[in-house]
């Protein structure tokens, strides 16, 4: 589009949901339209705001609102404008290539949320979890705030750290600092039990998740195993194709795996060859799975027979695409919402688990920065949330959010048993060796997948 017919910008995006209009550029440079009188409107605003307005304007910005307001206007968390910079990022993240915490963070009811965090990522590092409130970016407020143009505070370049705000549910206000990083590329990983079970996480659906996924099922069978965990807890989704490609493995040819409508359409995605994996498969979710996580989720229970277990998914049934510009911007903009192969909207909602299986309680404790000091007289719920830690390390912390003599005790208990300086001050090695012990103890404890293959070794008999 040539840059002098920039002011047309909003007109001519918004003429490409009608024909019924037309643009008259005078010699004089005036531009007049003629067709929809809501149109002439729009162009009567701006041309008012260009003429009339008491300070000097700049046309990108106009254009640029007046499509923002376009898209706001739907009230679609999932509907956006997104400038040069934004999208970018965004075209980044669907490559699963880009720097910054990685997590994926979505808007609704007016909140700004964690999705999920993405394997081996800073925010996982950090214990972001699914649906932590982000109350703050750097002390900036989100309250009102797009979810673009909280993501553009969030990412950053690497080595740089951004400071969150978070409300968690069940334990408070906290405060964490992340160091941003590269993003992994890789969204399968895949390793076999002695028991022959092959677990196979996948962290997102990104441009090559369905190759990794065939790469790592025929690994796993070359290794003799006999059954499969898919884990799709805390996959915040991705691109559709990939979810529908990836579940075909695991339902026979001519099932259905989704459907899409679209404006009242409907239109059948069934699987087109036939099935990669015959042995017996379970697939676990959580609150983090969302979107493309759940399309496989449901395709593979409803039309494969296999059972989900864990907790409730996310609940996000609604398709987008994104329309890119000649200047670099987008709108990705909801086209669509996508139903389980038995018809189900599972938007705002979720999947229910046929077997439910929750993590142990102290998995949704909030990261606790090595660099932080908390000691004698300190209190609130970062304090709480480390004599939570304690209580599941063994220690005999009482979780009032007091840092008192008993509790100092505690520490230096702790700090004595694992050959540190025992001066009762929860902070550097004494806090990184506290979060390693409770990470490893969550590793070795993973209750919902214990569960998993429980069900699983179930289904292999």
């Amino acid at each position: 589009m040539k840059k002098q017919m920039k002011f047309v910008v909003a007109i001519l995006v918004t003429a490409a949901l009608s024909s019924a209009i037309t643009f008259v550029i005078t010699k004089q440079g005036a531009v007049s339209v003629s067709g929809d009188e809501k149109f002439s409107k729009l162009m009567a605003a701006y041309t008012k705001v260009k003429d009339e307005y008491y300070e000097k304007t700049d046309d990108q910005k106009l254009v640029d609102g007046a499509i923002q307001g376009m898209i706001a206007s739907l009230d679609d968390p999932y509907s956006t404008y997104m400038d040069q910079e934004e999208a970018e990022g965004f075209n980044n993240t669907i490559s699963s290539s880009f720097e910054g915490i990685g997590a994926q963070v979505e808007e609704k009811d007016g909140q700004i949320l964690i999705v999920a965090p993405i394997k081996g990522s800073p925010a996982e590092k950090a214990g972001l979890k699914p649906h932590d409130h982000i109350l703050k970016v750097n002390g900036k407020s989100t309250k009102g705030m797009s979810v673009n143009k909280a993501v553009s505070l969030i990412r950053g370049k690497k080595g740089t750290d951004v400071k969150l705000h978070l409300n968690r549910q069940g334990v408070g206000n906290v405060d964490v600092t992340i160091t941003r990083d590269t993003i992994p590329l890789e969204t399968v990983y895949a390793k076999l039990t002695k028991d022959k079970i092959g677990e196979i996480q996948i962290t997102s659906f990104a441009e090559t998740t369905s190759k990794e996924l065939d790469k790592a099922i025929d690994d796993l069978e070359k290794k003799g195993a006999k059954g499969f965990v898919i884990d799709l807890r805390d996959n915040p989704g991705g691109i559709m194709t990939e979810a529908i490609e990836m579940s075909n493995d695991f339902i026979d040819k001519g099932k259905v795996i989704m459907q899409v409508e679209e404006k009242g359409k409907k239109q059948v995605y069934k699987a087109e060859k036939e099935r990669k994996v015959h042995q017996p498969a379970v697939v676990l979710v959580n609150g983090g799975s969302a979107s493309a996580a759940e399309i496989m989720a449901a395709a593979l229970h409803q039309s494969s027979g296999i059972q989900i277990v864990g907790e409730k998914t996310f609940g996000k049934g609604t398709v987008q695409n994104a329309q890119n510009y000649n200047d670099g911007s987008s709108v990705k903009l909801t086209i669509a919402k996508w139903l389980t192969p038995d018809g189900s909207w599972i938007h705002k909602k979720g999947i229910e688990p046929q077997v439910k299986a929750a993590l142990p309680s102290y998995a949704k404790l909030p990261y606790l920065s090595p660099k932080k000091s908390y000691e004698l007289n300190d209190n609130g719920d970062e304090v709480k949330a480390a004599q939570k830690m304690f209580q599941a390390l063994g220690y005999k912390a009482k979780a009032n959010g007091e840092y008192d003599q008993a509790f100092q005790s505690i520490v230096k208990s702790f700090q004595t048993d694992n050959d540190l300086k025992a001066d009762g001050i929860l902070t550097g090695d004494t806090t990184t060796v506290l979060m390693t012990k409770i990470q490893d103890k969550l590793k070795n404890n993973d209750t919902q997948m214990k569960k998993a293959i429980e069900v699983l070794k179930k289904e292999m008999k």
